[in-house]
Formats: structure tokens, C-alpha cells, sequence
């Protein structure tokens, strides 16, 4: 059952659910593929997110009301879409130290040493339900709560490109140097957003993603690897590692 507000005047909430599941998720990224499928006139853009899917038109061309019929009309001819249709990505993490300068502090608050940590992270797999603050950041589901930590009280000015950090019940990946205030646990070399690249951002909602630790070495390897286009990121497909 969908849901429709508006949100301000160019653009409309649709609401698909109150709970972050995957199968929400899924509903969310098939009529995300039908809205690209089936072009309604006056739609310019459309974003996902945990729950709902918000649709931005310009009023010139298309009325809300009218919006609003086709909007639900368009939920008919929705194809459900498998899981088989999502891409893990396999990205390299190095785990504490300077790539993970909160690591230790995690492991603490949660009565768990720094490799039980690092063991609980890289053995679930994160599904991406959006796309968040800054480009190629990907919001996360799926993290234990037994390695769940407080956000920072005082966030730091500059985190590096490629941290990954812990807020609360939720993981992430910070695309690019910003402030922020999550417990960083690791770094990963693998750029998830390039504006150099064809496609900019690596990852999109409904895609996964697995942590692989690695050593310092080898991610200083792999970082190289990286600026000299020599090294490609794995994904799994359809149950294959890919290259």
C-alpha cells in the first residue's frame, strides 16, 4: 500500500513501508526501475531511500493530482526484482591503527577485543538502502549491534577518503575528506566516488558490500595498484566473484 505527500511544491513522498527490511528495499528498487522504464511527463528526477521513494516533477508540466494517479498507477506495472539483480561489491579494509583510530574504543564499549571486532564487522553483509549526505555515500544495514557504538561528541574537521566508520547500530563509508562524527574502525583504498570515472559513484541502492581485512601492506599495494588503474574492485553476481 503506497502512501503519497506532498514535499514542498516539486515534489512528492511516496511511502512504502515504516521499517528498514529488505523487503522494503526491494519494493523500493523495482519501482525505482519502473519509474525509469515507464517516463511520466514532468518527472525529473527520483530518490530512494530506507522507506519511501520521493519523486521531484516540475508543476508547469504536470499537476500533483495528476502526478499522484500515475504515481500509483505505475505501482501495477511493477516487476518484482530478485536479489539475484544486486551486485556485492568486495571492498579491502585495513583495521585500526591509523586507518582505524577508533578501533580500539569499540572494541572496549563493547566488552570484545580489537580482532573480535574486526571478525563481527567483515563477516556480515551491508545492503546499501541509500545514498546519503555526500555523493557515494552509502547508507548501511545489516551491522551486529554487538559492535554498535555512540557517534563522537566532538566530530573531527577532516576525515580521509575511504574511512570506515561505526554510528550507533549503523556502518559506513566516508567517499570523500569531510567532517564527521562516526568511530572510525578502517580505511579502505577503493574510491567510491571518482568524478573522473564514466559512472562517478562505484555503488547504487540495492547493492551489498563485504569487508575484506587486510594488512597494512597490503593496502598500501592495493592503493598503488589503484592510482596506476592496475587493480579492479570484486563484485559478486549471481553467486560469482567477479574482477
Amino acid at each position: 500500500m503506497l502512501s503519497f505527500q506532498p514535499l514542498g511544491d516539486t515534489g512528492v513522498r511516496i511511502g512504502m513501508g515504516d521499517e528498514i527490511r529488505p523487503d522494503i528495499n526491494r519494493r523500493i528498487r523495482s519501482y525505482c526501475n519502473a519509474l525509469e522504464k515507464n517516463e511520466i511527463h514532468g518527472v525529473s528526477e527520483w530518490v530512494p531511500a530506507y522507506c519511501s521513494v520521493t519523486v521531484y516533477y516540475r508543476p508547469h508540466l504536470i499537476g500533483y493530482d495528476e502526478l499522484c494517479r500515475r504515481l500509483e498507477a505505475l505501482a501495477e506495472r511493477v516487476e518484482e526484482t530478485s536479489e539475484a539483480d544486486s551486485r556485492v561489491w568486495v571492498l579491502p579494509v585495513a583495521y585500526g591503527g591509523e586507518c582505524g583510530p577508533d578501533l580500539e574504543d569499540v572494541a572496549s564499549r563493547n566488552g570484545l577485543s580489537a580482532s573480535e571486532v574486526i571478525r563481527i564487522h567483515s563477516r556480515s553483509l551491508y545492503r546499501v538502502y541509500m545514498m546519503g549526505f555526500v555523493p557515494g555515500f552509502p547508507y548501511l544495514g545489516g551491522m551486529s549491534d554487538s559492535i554498535a557504538a555512540p557517534r563522537l561528541s566532538n566530530p573531527r574537521p577532516r576525515i580521509p577518503a575511504g574511512s570506515v566508520g561505526i554510528a550507533g547500530s549503523q556502518t559506513g563509508v566516508y567517499p570523500l575528506e569531510t567532517p564527521g562524527g562516526w568511530r572510525l574502525i578502517g580505511r579502505t583504498p577503493v574510491r567510491l566516488y571518482d568524478p573522473d570515472r564514466e559512472r562517478p559513484m562505484l555503488l547504487q541502492a540495492g547493492d551489498s558490500i563485504r569487508f575484506q581485512p587486510v594488512d597494512s601492506e597490503e593496502y598500501r599495494e592495493i592503493r598503488e595498484r589503484l592510482n596506476r588503474g592496475e587493480y579492479t574492485i570484486r563484485h559478486q553476481s549471481n553467486g560469482e566473484i567477479q574482477s
